[in-house]
């Protein structure tokens, strides 16, 4: 089980077109501070319904976008 398995269904229970979160969220969903291994875990999502868009290190967010 990927270690965001937990934001994943998250995510695909919110329902929204597109929405951000932000680090400390993400965080105390998973448990665990995103790291640079999100980029390589992200592509997950798709099989949830979803894709991460943009991700801002300034903001510290991160951009969910549902798929069509």
């Amino acid at each position: 089980m990927s270690k965001y398995h937990l934001l994943w269904e998250y995510v695909k229970k919110n329902g929204g077109q597109s929405f951000k979160l932000t680090f400390e969220e993400i965080y105390n969903i998973v448990g665990i501070p995103i790291d640079h291994s999100f980029l390589k875990y992200k592509k997950e999502l798709t099989e949830y319904g979803y894709e991460v868009g943009k991700i801002s290190m300034k903001e510290q967010t991160v951009i969910f976008h549902k798929l069509v």
